[in-house]
């Protein structure tokens, strides 16, 4: 892929408090390395986003072979690209939390990951077989890609009518077992009520992922004009660095440690996971802790394997605060340790009296990193928020 270059202006502002941080004898200036900084970040963010794409458009292709021939091996396969489309997407959580073109008041992202999600309302559910937008035929005579959209978030924000985990939802069912994830079956798609209404509602979810990961593509494609990823060309550095920062650190404290992990763990309800259907919460967790350390190392491995690396916030801070640096890499090195041995499948995890306490401990580890992130911005004299916007 053509490396990105974003050209930023340093302001005087900036370097009249950063500037001093910076040893006199450094061959690295201040211009030098906030361009690298934020270079390599745009240039993560627009390959992480262009992989999610690819792998969305492998799964919209699954979909298709699924819904027109509903077999056992279909709805595998679909099944397994719908858990590949999810390891990069799981990382692009870190451009999230300072209005970006993924969470600004028009952009996609409570139509591609809202989540939880109430099931009841896209489908039918133990002990309601009628249940769902698919079994209401008198109000929704026919299912719609305008319709889909029109029903996201409607009423409460469990009301989760698009997006990935609806169409986990459709590919695996409710997961009602200790042993395994969902257990949808193939005649769901075959012989049972509303089976083609169902088949439709997966395939224009499988679109709608594609259409709105496209539009993402097109927003930080330096190759276009007038788009989000110009204003790190245009606005202050400062700015884009206190996003950056922004990001990783709602994603670690509070989205992750908080919402994902913490709550589920205090409620030991499986409903409470992030990807509770497909049982691939852990893999959630992951993935989500590796855009955080994508961005502060400013390396990124593509799917096919490439490694895009650069000057991440590591470098910066490196030179401005060289202690909180160090231990803001041996916190994301335990994190990483952590994350990796948590008990598979999360269900199981948190209610295992074996597995709880690690669980636990990761969390306060990704609220540590959330913290040392606050510190870091502290030492240019920017201030973040690490709380979830209201």
């Amino acid at each position: 892929m053509k490396r990105l270059t974003v050209i930023l202006v340093v302001y005087a502002s900036l370097a009249l408090f950063a500037g001093a941080a910076f040893a006199q004898d450094s061959n690295a200036s201040m211009d030098d390395i906030m361009h690298d900084v934020v270079e390599s970040y745009a240039e993560i963010v627009l390959a992480s986003y262009v992989d999610s794409l690819a792998l969305a458009e492998e799964l919209n292709v699954a979909l298709q072979e699924f819904v027109a021939d509903p077999t056992e091996d279909t709805m595998a396969a679909a099944r397994q690209a719908w858990l590949a489309a999810n390891e990069p997407y799981g990382q692009t959580e870190a451009y999230r939390f300072y209005g970006g073109p993924i969470d600004d008041e028009d952009g996609p992202e409570g139509l591609l990951n809202a989540w939880p999600l109430d099931e009841a309302y896209v489908d039918y559910v133990e002990g309601d077989p009628d249940a769902g937008i698919i079994n209401n035929t008198e109000d929704y005579p026919e299912i719609t890609k305008d319709l889909l959209i029109s029903l996201n978030e409607v009423g409460a924000e469990e009301n989760i009518s698009t997006g990935y985990h609806a169409t986990e939802f459709l590919l695996w069912g409710q997961d009602l077992y200790e042993d395994s994830a969902g257990q949808r079956p193939v005649s769901d798609y075959t012989t049972a009520p509303n089976a083609d209404r169902r088949g439709q509602y997966l395939l224009i979810a499988g679109d709608l992922l594609v259409e709105n990961l496209d539009d993402l593509v097109q927003q930080w494609d330096l190759n276009n004009e007038d788009n989000y990823v110009w204003t790190l060309h245009d606005g202050p550095a400062d700015v884009a660095l206190t996003n950056m920062l922004t990001g990783i650190g709602v994603l670690s404290k509070s989205e992750l440690a908080g919402e994902r992990m913490f709550t589920a763990w205090d409620n030991q309800d499986q409903e409470d996971e992030h990807s509770c259907f497909s049982d691939n919460t852990h893999r959630d967790i992951i993935t989500n802790f590796m855009g955080v350390q994508n961005v502060y190392l400013g390396r990124y491995e593509r799917i096919d394997g490439t490694v895009i690396e650069g000057e991440g916030l590591a470098s910066l801070f490196e030179e401005v605060a060289p202690e909180l640096n160090v231990e803001m890499l041996e916190l994301l090195e335990l994190a990483a340790q952590q994350v990796n041995d948590i008990l598979v499948p999360f269900d199981r995890a948190i209610v295992n009296a074996d597995s709880r306490p690690h669980v636990f401990d990761t969390v306060f580890t990704l609220q540590d990193i959330g913290d040392k992130l606050v510190e870091l911005a502290a030492s240019l004299d920017l201030v973040i928020d690490t709380a979830l916007p209201e």
